[in-house]
């Protein structure tokens, strides 16, 4: 049964706005419901947000302080409410990780990125892209661990080692004008 019918097959009144907002945030707006490969659309909306801050960045002019300090805050909320929504999502699943579920893929994709928000290229982005899948799904070193933790903790945090994995790769790369 998908997530969406069980979710409308579950009570009304036990779900709730807020069970139906935190499903909404979980699945990335819906991105994550599309049949195929949910992990890489949620990937893709990761990579939106992150054109969206580079594109405030330049925006607003902002020094360089100013854009750390902004990546940091996106990182980190939508970390806190990606956990809060994915851990509602999985109770209400009665499920460990439902693959409906991407906005850990939102919060992977976006630090994997994070290196670059000060001169993004295409390249470094599809790079950047391409690393984080990588790491998300064959979950090498630490990451398949750190999947086993409570709820939306475990949800969140193996897609946020893939994104640190994958930030230093890409730093490492742009180091050496690979990237």
């Amino acid at each position: 049964m998908s997530a969406s019918k069980k979710l409308q097959k579950t009570d009304e009144a036990e779900i709730g706005f807020g069970g139906r907002f935190a499903f909404f945030i979980a699945t990335g707006a819906g991105a994550g419901l599309i049949p195929g490969a949910p992990g890489t659309y949620g990937s893709i909306e990761g990579v939106a947000l992150y054109v969206c801050l580079a594109a405030l960045d330049r925006r607003l002019g902002l020094s360089g302080l100013q854009v750390v300090s902004m990546l940091i805050a996106a990182n980190v909320i939508v970390y806190a409410v990606g956990t809060l929504a994915a851990g509602s999502v999985c109770r209400m699943l009665d499920s460990k990780d439902p693959g409906q579920v991407v906005v850990d893929e939102i919060s992977g994709q976006l630090i994997a990125l994070s290196p670059m928000l000060a001169s993004p290229t295409l390249r470094g982005m599809i790079v950047g892209f391409l690393l984080f899948r990588l790491l998300d799904i064959f979950k090498p070193l630490l990451i398949r661990r750190v999947e086993g933790l409570p709820g939306g903790f475990g949800v969140m945090t193996d897609d946020v080692l893939a994104g640190i994995y994958a930030a230093i790769l890409i730093g490492l790369g742009r180091a050496v004008h690979l990237i």
